[in-house]
This record gives structure tokens, C-alpha cells and sequence, in this order.
């Protein structure tokens, strides 16, 4: 069945079609596949999961009906505005807000910066402590230290922080904004957001949950006063980033006005578009799709632990998001296990979720207590098979050997 947003282009003129039903000259052909493609197999999803194809529909038939500029009054603005209100009101929908309190950003990590910023100021009379978690992702952490005065609370050796001190944290005077993570996108974890979000309650202070590794993949439910999320995580174009504001939070921006209140600009029609009807299919899929991958992740844990000597399987086994998964060998380093896995078709992650590119240790596994080097983080998309997962297990165990072998570690 095609999403509603889309079909709600037919009533333009616009053809609905399927990327398989479409007219190749429509778009650059897709390259030939080779031996070596075909024998890819995509581990790290993580913040850029490959685009489901309704959304990629979507996409394509919002680039000819969705072009112009939605703050235009003429026809060709006010068809490109409803298509921007139609995808807010359906990502209001799947997250259980209303279509006013839904903000588009250009990225997860502006939708971050924007939250904390703008709150902090907003309840500068309060004060400037920001509550934060030790595990957040760097843009969080970041904004926190750039907008006020950050207070951290540690995490046990599973990455989950303890609500009671949370709770306590949030009890002492001058605290303008809380922020914990639904669940950490690098080893998985579920935080205790329900707990912390009643301690806030109580203590008046707004909590803003990023849902960035969670949304389209499990439930985030209600405990929140203000909630991040990143487009590209559950299927969706890059580059969209998602803040849902519940009415009452102050915020008032630290940034040159525009007619954009809080993410001045804009963002481009077609790719929120194409991010709504990404969401709706994550989530009407979701209990298939994520028990399938749960199934998948319990078998990577069970033997990566058996099959691999001197390794460290980390995050909760059970309180976890379904697809994410991190483990750490000792005597190597990550970036030299990702090399070697990449050269033999595995496209993994290594380092903290939020600073892979720099292959930086990772500041989550830090707070953890665990093994900072030789990590490698796996985030299965969609579509992930019993078969690559068999075959990046049957593989791995002598890539590891191989590896400390080069390093001059292999008899350790």
C-alpha cells in the first residue's frame, strides 16, 4: 500500500509509482552489479540507514510537486506547504504530539544544539545547569557546556544511568534543562526514562529525551518534555533532523531572528516528505522487522563471546534497542579491525557513535568502564539476513587472529 502522503500527490497531477514500476530514464541508473558488490554486506546503519523505498518514492515525486518555496503564497507554494504540514502532522502522529509542537531541523545534531540552547535560555532565571547523562551524544554534552553549566551523572558498567541520582541531580537549585537518551546508539542500552522524567517533573525542570537511535525502531513513548530524533537513523534521508517541543517548555532562541523561530531556513520539502512516510513504514513494520534483528544481535552476542578469544561484549543483554550491538578486542585497534573488515566486505562502525570519522576512543565505553580500543559497533538495517550475519561470524574470528598477527600480538 502506498503511504498516504504520497497518495495525497495524485490529487496534482503527479503519477504514484513504486521504484519498480518507474521509468528508468526517471533516474540514474543503479551500477551494474560485480562480484565485489554483491558480496557487501552492510553492518552500520547507525544515523544512516539505507532509504526504505517508500520513502524514495516519496522523495522522488515530492521533487516535482514539493519544489517551491512553502512561504510563497502562489499555487506551486501553498501544494509545497501542504506537503510540509501533511509530514509534520504524520510524524506528530507516530510520536503522539501534536502537529504544532513538531520542528524540523536540518540535522539530528541541530535539533540537539537548538533543544538546549533555546531552553537554557528560556529558563536563564531558573539558572544554567544542564543535567546530563555521562553516555549523551557529543552534541549533547557539547551544547550542554556551551549554553550552561553541565552536571553529569555517571552510568553503571551496562551504560545506564542511575535514575536515583539522576533524580538527585535534578532536586538541587539552578537547574534549567535535563537530558537523557532514550537508548545509547552505540551499545544499546534503554535509560530509565520514564523514572527520571517523573523526578523532573517533580522538580519542575523540562527533560529532553533523544530518541535518535530509538524512534522507528521501539516504542519511545510519552515520558518526554521535549524529544530529538534523526531522520537517516530509521530509514529516512540524511541530513533531517526531528525536535517535538511539548506546549508549556520555555524557549527562546540565542540566534538572529528569522521567520524560521527556531531553525531558521528551513528544510528541504522533499526530504521531509520522504522522512514522514520513512516513519510511518518503520513503524507499522516494527515488531517484525526489530524482532527479526533482536534474533540476529542474540546471535552475534552468544558467539562473537565464544568464537573470539580475549573479547568484550558490552551493553545491557536484554533492556536494549533490537538492532545495535558493540564489542571490544583487546591487543588491536578499532580502526585497523575496521580496515581489515571493509577490505573483506563488512561495512561496520568503530569509536563513539557520534565521532566515528575521527576513530576517536569512545567517551560512551569510557564512562562504562570498559575497553576504549579495538571496538566495533554493528547497527543491522533492515533487510539484514541470517546469511550475512552468518557469514561476518564465520569470518570474523580469523580476522581478529590476522590482525593482532600483524600487530605482533597474536600469541598473547
Amino acid at each position: 500500500m502506498v503511504p498516504r502522503l504520497v497518495a495525497a500527490l495524485r490529487g496534482y497531477g503527479a503519477p504514484v509509482s513504486s521504484p519498480s514500476d518507474r521509468d528508468p530514464t526517471d533516474s540514474p541508473a543503479a551500477p551494474p552489479v560485480t562480484h565485489a558488490t554483491a558480496r557487501r554486506v552492510v553492518l552500520d546503519a547507525g544515523g544512516r540507514a539505507p532509504l526504505l523505498p517508500e520513502a524514495r518514492t516519496a522523495f522522488l515525486e515530492a521533487l516535482d510537486q514539493g519544489w517551491a518555496d512553502p512561504r510563497r503564497l502562489h499555487a506551486e507554494g501553498r501544494r509545497a506547504r501542504m506537503l510540509l504540514d501533511g509530514a509534520r502532522e504524520a510524524i506528530a502522529a507516530s510520536v503522539g504530539a501534536r502537529t504544532q509542537e513538531v520542528d524540523l531541523a536540518p540535522s539530528h545534531t541541530a535539533a540537539l544544539h537548538g533543544a538546549v540552547r533555546s531552553v537554557v535560555r528560556g529558563r536563564r532565571r531558573v539558572g544554567t545547569q544542564v543535567v546530563v547523562g555521562a553516555v549523551e551524544r557529543a552534541a549533547v554534552l557539547n551544547a550542554a557546556d556551551f549554553a550552561g553549566d553541565r552536571q553529569t551523572v555517571g552510568v553503571d558498567g551496562d551504560g545506564r544511568v542511575d535514575p536515583d541520582e539522576f533524580s538527585a541531580a535534578l532536586a538541587r537549585p539552578g537547574v534549567a534543562l535535563a537530558a537523557l537518551q532514550h537508548a545509547n546508539g552505540e551499545v544499546g542500552t534503554l535509560q530509565p526514562v520514564a523514572s527520571v522524567h517523573d523526578a523532573a517533573r517533580s522538580a519542575g525542570v523540562p527533560l529532553l529525551v533523544d530518541a535518535g537511535a530509538s524512534l522507528g525502531h521501539l516504542d519511545v513513548g510519552d515520558a518526554w518534555d521535549l524529544l530529538a530524533a534523526d531522520a537517516g537513523d530509521w530509514g529516512g534521508p540524511g541530513g533531517l533532523g526531528v525536535l517535538v517541543s511539548r506546549s508549556g517548555v520555555r524557549r527562546s532562541p540565542d540566534w538572529p531572528e528569522d521567520e524560521d523561530r527556531w531553525f531558521p531556513g528551513g528544510v528541504s520539502v522533499p526530504a521531509a516528505l520522504a522522512a514522514a512516510v520513512a516513519l510511518q513504514v518503520a513503524v507499522a513494520t516494527r515488531s517484525a522487522d526489530d524482532a527479526a534483528r533482536r534474533r540476529l544481535v542474540d546471535t552475534v552476542r552468544t558467539r562473537v563471546s565464544a568464537d573470539v578469544p580475549d573479547v568484550d561484549v558490552v551493553g545491557h543483554p536484554v533492556d536494549r534497542l533490537p538492532h545495535v550491538l558493540t564489542f571490544s578486542c583487546l591487543y588491536v585497534e578499532g580502526e585497523a579491525l575496521l580496515t581489515a573488515l571493509d577490505e573483506r566486505g563488512f561495512a561496520v562502525g568503530s569509536g563513539s557513535a557520534c565521532t566515528s570519522s575521527a576513530l576517536e576512543p569512545s567517551h560512551v565505553l569510557a564512562a562504562m568502564g570498559a575497553l576504549t580500543h579495538g571496538n566495533i559497533r554493528l547497527a543491522l538495517p533492515r533487510g539484514t539476513t541470517a546469511q550475512d550475519v552468518d557469514r561476518f561470524l564465520e569470518e570474523l574470528p580469523g580476522i581478529v587472529a590476522d590482525v593482532r598477527q600483524a600487530w605482533g600480538v597474536g600469541g598473547l
